[in-house]
């Protein structure tokens, strides 16, 4: 196919690589007869047919994945696994259901456009929607810069195993500070709870998770995480850094695209109901079997989680970096790391 429009002349080699970029984006069934050729040599452009099919495939998607979350809070009840991340990560679900392309693509403009394509950092031409780096400030560039970095860091650092979630239990140390207490009950006694704190090595590396310890836990942490030193502790293997895949990606938006951003939101949901089932918390009334890190075999159930995440989460961790890195205002510093190397 990318060589018959390259000898038809639709293409540039530029707008080839887009093109190769937006298909590892996006999900298969948005390439499904899509209309490039109307694109130009600096923009593929998917037809308003195929964006908008795309657009509502991703928003039933999304509904169906969030309708339980709308439905009980509606009635005032809440779910600690798939509640938790929209109440931790305010993300609005409006903004999960938005549909965009990554950087790199255009969209052939149609009579309905919706709000959000209606506003920077999108703008029209020619009948082309697309959005345009030149609408970010200095301080958006310097977050996605910092996103870029702590990711880059994330991947490179040895990942830790051997953690075994013992954060949550740091947390209700002691019985004094019990976040979830109003809605879901602990499933030991807490002198089971702070005998375990207290015998076994915890090394969490990560500040969101650190900073929630109970604060007779904080000094038994063999690191001191800070908000400003996260690029020097999180790793791959942290159960966190991956749930947070989704923060990241979803401060990356819209130039990475919304296929990505679901699939880390997925990544979030996995990773947060281990999180929970490894937890001190009884999780069964709502359907949830205890991963019990207090024995062995529990510690082994949940490395073998903790592993298989961590590789789900490397693959996606990876995509957002390339996808950053694809952006022209990392491009030439990306080049000059290739030129170092």
């Amino acid at each position: 196919m990318i060589g018959g429009l390259l000898s038809r002349g639709l293409f540039n080699m530029v707008s080839v690589l887009r093109w190769l970029m937006a298909a590892a984006f996006m999900s298969d069934s948005d390439f499904k007869g899509a209309a490039f050729p109307i694109g130009t040599a600096a923009w593929p452009v998917l037809s308003a047919i195929d964006w908008c099919a795309a657009a509502s495939r991703h928003r039933e998607e999304v509904s169906r994945l969030t309708e339980g979350t709308i439905r009980r809070r509606t009635h005032g009840k809440s779910d600690p696994v798939e509640d938790f991340l929209f109440r931790y990560y305010r993300f609005s679900f409006a903004k999960l259901r938005e549909w965009h392309p990554p950087l790199g693509i255009g969209l052939e403009a149609s009579s309905a456009i919706p709000e959000w394509f209606q506003k920077p950092p999108y703008e029209e031409r020619n009948g082309v929607l697309h959005a345009s780096i030149s609408a970010l400030t200095s301080d958006q560039r310097d977050r996605l810069r910092a996103i870029l970095e702590l990711l880059i860091s994330t991947r490179d650092r040895q990942p830790n195993f051997g953690c075994y979630g013992l954060h949550e239990w740091a947390m209700v140390y002691r019985g004094t500070e019990i976040r979830h207490r109003g809605s879901t009950p602990l499933r030991l006694p807490q002198s089971d709870i702070d005998s375990l704190v207290e015998s076994r090595p915890i090394c969490c590396s990560h500040f969101d998770a650190f900073r929630f310890f109970n604060k007779d836990a904080i000094p038994l942490n063999r690191l001191q995480p800070r908000s400003d030193s996260r690029i020097l502790h999180e790793q791959s293997a942290c159960i966190h850094a991956n749930m947070d895949l989704y923060k990241w990606a979803g401060k990356s938006m819209p130039w990475i695209g919304s296929a990505l951003w679901l699939e880390t939101y997925r990544l979030a949901r996995e990773a947060r109901e281990i999180d929970m089932r490894a937890s001190p918390y009884d999780l069964t009334s709502y359907g949830f079997t205890p991963i019990c890190i207090e024995t062995s075999a529990g510690r082994e159930e949940y490395e073998f989680h903790q592993r298989r995440l961590a590789s789900k989460a490397q693959t996606l961790r990876q995509r957002l970096i390339d996808s950053l890195q694809s952006m022209p205002i990392f491009r030439k510093e990306k080049a000059g790391e290739n030129l170092a190397g």
